[in-house]
């Protein structure tokens, strides 16, 4: 049972992972990235789709759907001067109205999509290729953010976006490009909601985990290792949902679960954030 359990948890924690080390690159940049949830889900269409080519491409192809959404939300930021939560927000919204025009106009499927083909990730020592990919870049970006010229500008431009700027440093593309990783990640994500769980498409499929992942790295303090223990926090209780509809618990209360969690993290880390700073003042 505790076995079946940590699998399954894994399993869930694999996608908020990668899109909460994405999110966390944007924020080190200064850019509050709400738009996880909205490139998640483009990223999981896309990799459906592709995957009919091979896990492999459908993955890439995933990622790079990601990316472009990623682009075009920074651009709004950075040059057209949105504010990132509204511009995050309209790209979800925009982005979920547009795949369900989609599913219904192109595809005739009304919220799910069956993908004859589709070809779901591989297995690798039990676990799936994205599974290890994330294992690897918890301490990859760890080590880039303290430890490379890219990572030193990268925190440089979220510290201090106008100093930056007064250096010299091509702050605006900075931003630009972490908007890039985050959604490249986020759209791996969505791939592996799609070809390393269900198998399918489903217009709701994502479910807030683009907004779970951005309170991960929110708790984590932008910290990779804390930010993926923060997701594996998530993903347990995520997975427990389905032990305690076995107890007789109601669905609609087990449902809930992880978003109280959040809500919890959330506020734990705002009261922690402001007993720091009465420290410091006092």
């Amino acid at each position: 049972m505790i076995q079946g359990l940590l699998h399954s948890s894994l399993l869930l924690w694999t996608p908020l992972v990668l899109a909460a080390l994405g999110g966390l690159l944007h924020r080190v940049s200064g850019v509050v990235n709400i738009g996880l949830e909205g490139q998640m889900l483009g990223g999981a269409l896309i990799g459906a789709i592709v995957s009919q080519q091979g896990w492999f491409l459908g993955t890439l192809a995933a990622g790079a759907t990601g990316g472009l959404l990623g682009l075009l939300m920074s651009l709004c930021i950075t040059r057209l001067g949105a504010n990132e939560i509204i511009a995050g927000l309209g790209f979800t919204i925009v982005i979920s109205g547009l795949i369900g025009y989609l599913l219904r106009s192109v595809f005739d499927v009304s919220g799910t999509l069956r993908v004859n083909g589709l070809d779901p990730l591989p297995e690798i020592l039990g676990m799936d290729p994205l599974f290890w990919l994330a294992i690897v870049l918890i301490p990859a970006i760890t080590w880039a953010l303290r430890h490379t010229a890219a990572g030193l500008r990268l925190r440089a431009t979220g510290d201090g976006f106008d100093a930056a700027g007064a250096l010299g440093l091509p702050v605006n593309r900075i931003r630009d490009t972490a908007g890039v990783l985050a959604g490249v990640l986020a759209g791996m994500a969505g791939a592996h909601l799609v070809l390393g769980q269900v198998g399918l498409f489903n217009e709701d499929m994502v479910a807030g985990r683009g907004f779970i992942a951005l309170a991960a790295f929110y708790f984590g303090r932008s910290r990779p290792w804390a930010t993926a223990l923060a997701c594996l926090l998530f993903a347990v209780f995520d997975a427990g949902q389905a032990r305690l509809q076995t107890e007789g618990v109601p669905a609609q209360l087990i449902q809930t679960l992880p978003y109280v969690v959040v809500v919890v993290v959330l506020t734990a880390t705002a009261v922690r954030d402001s007993r720091g700073k009465a420290r410091r003042a006092g």
